[in-house]
């Protein structure tokens, strides 16, 4: 690992920086969010990502650096189907458009911390039982394969089949509310404190980003197991993840075949993993092969969403 601690200080410093400029300077009062606002951000993010690349280039080489860029591009397509499941869970509960950023950002938050500790666990892991890997790639191709070749399944977000929310009623913790008028997370009513329903969603977004988590970080690791470059990828892809989710929630239908190019990539780098001791496939062969079926995929659907609007009867 030739990076040091002034590198990890370097990006811990732009992602606290973008955090707050985010939540104090843009968001400071709730709002809804528009098109046009969200494509602002979610270019910020983008730039932002690969300016640090960029600055990893010079600083470490270029071998990390285009580790940073295949780790990026495969979180950032994964994270894709997350957009799913946060409009069907704002849609459950009936989450206002004007509070929808501010769950995303604790959301966000909650992510890095949990994200950090499942990735060094899966560093450790390899670098400890070098037979981890095999079941790793064993596992993104069965689940790239359950990707391509079954129905997407439903997201559930009833809270009562929350095991988190369950626990916590269970154990009598904090007691729960509907009321989330004012966008609170805890609210304080005769003199006790219960917690919102956006509490609630704050915890069902969490508990299935860990769900999403455990396709992602193993691929990220069939890239690299150096702990800064998978972390630093990770995270700078889902904090770009708000700004996407309202700048392309609307028009999801559109990306018919991306799911199909995700089941791709995942089946790719599992492979990729199984045949590690036995290929060595270059970083720059890999992130083309990404690059490549991620652009197929989109120009594929955007070319059926047309041919569909011209084949549509008239009136």
């Amino acid at each position: 690992m030739p990076e040091t601690i002034f590198e990890w200080a370097a990006f811990t410093g732009i992602i606290v920086f973008m955090l707050a400029l985010d939540l104090f300077v843009f968001h400071r009062k709730a709002h809804e969010i528009s098109v046009k606002e969200a494509l602002i951000m979610s270019g910020v993010w983008i730039a932002v990502s690969l300016l640090f690349n960029l600055y990893l280039y010079f600083d470490l080489g270029s071998k990390l650096a285009a580790q940073f860029l295949a780790g990026y591009l495969i979180e950032k397509a994964l994270s894709v189907d997350n957009i799913f499941v946060f409009v069907v869970i704002f849609s459950y509960f009936s989450v206002r458009p004007k509070y929808q950023h501010r769950i995303l950002f604790w959301g966000i938050i909650g992510a890095i911390i949990l994200r950090g500790m499942l990735i060094f666990a899966g560093v450790t892991l390899i670098h400890q039982f070098h037979w981890i890997i095999y079941l790793f790639g064993a596992f993104l191709i069965i689940t790239g394969l359950k990707m391509a070749f079954t129905r997407e399944e439903e997201i559930d977000p009833d809270p009562n089949k929350n095991p988190v929310l369950r626990f916590l009623n269970r154990q009598k913790i904090i007691p729960i509310i509907g009321f989330h008028e004012q966008g609170e997370f805890f609210v304080k009513q005769a003199g006790k404190r219960f917690a919102t329903s956006m509490f609630v969603v704050l915890i069902v977004v969490e508990t299935t980003d860990i769900m999403f988590a455990l396709d992602s970080i193993p691929a990220i690791l069939s890239i690299t197991t150096d702990p800064f470059i998978v972390f630093s990828s990770n995270i700078f892809a889902i904090l770009g993840l708000r700004a996407l989710y309202f700048a392309v929630a609307g028009v999801m239908d559109i990306f018919y075949y991306l799911r199909y190019g995700l089941a791709f990539i995942l089946a790719f780098v599992g492979a990729k993993m199984l045949i590690s001791d036995l290929l060595y496939i270059p970083i720059g062969i890999a992130l083309g092969v990404i690059a490549v079926i991620l652009i197929f995929s989109i120009v594929l659907s955007i070319v059926r969403k047309r041919h569909k609007m011209f084949d549509a009867p008239a009136g």
